[in-house]
Parts: structure tokens; C-alpha cells; sequence
């Protein structure tokens, strides 16, 4: 066999280990309910997984183990749905630093401000996730505050 054929050969075989490497085909989604927030008979996953990626449901600020909303309101909510995002993070073996997105629904958007406060201290300074935010004029069992958030490895 002469060297430019073994060359050619040689590299078809690497590109075709290249290639193959980047096109795995993509994981079925993983629909997750750890239980330790809301009841696992709602209609809906607390979480789904595809690949890397973790999208949870909209939370609000409700006590664990109850449909019971955390006292305080604005700022005891705001407190209680980021604790409950967190609690749903690590329960599916992620953490706030890998939150990419946020969607916000606040039922008074005289309240975003107050909602910030508590918010940004949940993650590290320049680390912010990408955010929408948006007034609902009603959010489930009365809440002021629900927040959905998607996480990455």
C-alpha cells in the first residue's frame, strides 16, 4: 500500500471516530418527583431530565409536605420557593450554580423588587441565570410568587 493511500485511509478512520463521538444519540427524558416538596399525585413531574439538562416545574412558596404558603409574604415566599428550588435541585443531583433560566410570575409586579432582594442572594454575584419575568393575575392557591427554573451540567 503506497503512503498517500494509507494516509487517506488513516484519516477517514479518525474522522469517523471524531464523528461518531459527537453525534450520540439523544437520552430519552426522565420524568422525576423526589416527594420532598409537593405531593408526587399532581398532575404534573417535578422535574424532567434530558441529557444533561434538569427542567423543573414552577414552584411556589409553599411549606414542604403541604399546600400551606410560607407567612412573610412577598419576601417569607420569595425565601421559601428559592429554598424549595434548591431542595428540588439537590434532590435530582444539581445545585443553584448550574441554574441557566428563570421565569418569574409575580400576581403584583409592584413586587419585583422586593422578590430581587431575595433572589440575587441565592446566587453568586455575575453568576445570574437568564430571566423573564411577568405579572399574572392569578397564580395557584393564591400565591404572590411562582418561579420556574431549568438547570445544566
Amino acid at each position: 500500500m503506497n503512503k498517500t493511500l494509507a494516509s487517506r485511509l488513516a484519516l477517514a478512520a479518525a474522522v469517523t471516530l471524531v464523528l461518531g463521538a459527537c453525534t450520540t444519540a439523544p437520552s430519552a427524558p426522565q420524568y422525576l418527583n423526589s416527594g420532598k416538596i409537593l405531593p408526587t399525585t399532581l398532575p404534573f413531574s417535578e422535574a424532567v431530565r434530558v441529557g444533561n439538562q434538569l427542567i423543573l416545574s414552577g414552584q411556589i412558596g409553599n411549606i414542604p409536605g403541604s399546600l400551606k404558603l410560607a407567612p412573610g409574604g412577598i419576601a417569607g415566599e420569595s425565601k421559601q420557593v428559592l429554598d424549595n428550588i434548591k431542595t428540588s435541585l439537590e434532590a435530582h443531583g444539581y445545585t443553584m450554580n448550574d441554574v441557566v433560566k428563570c421565569t418569574v410570575m409575580l400576581a403584583d409586579m409592584k413586587e419585583w423588587a422586593a422578590f430581587n432582594e431575595v433572589y440575587q442572594t441565592y446566587f453568586q454575584a455575575g453568576r445570574f441565570p437568564a430571566r423573564s419575568a411577568f405579572g399574572s393575575s392569578g397564580l395557584a392557591f393564591n400565591a404572590k410568587v411562582e418561579l420556574e427554573c431549568s438547570a445544566a451540567k
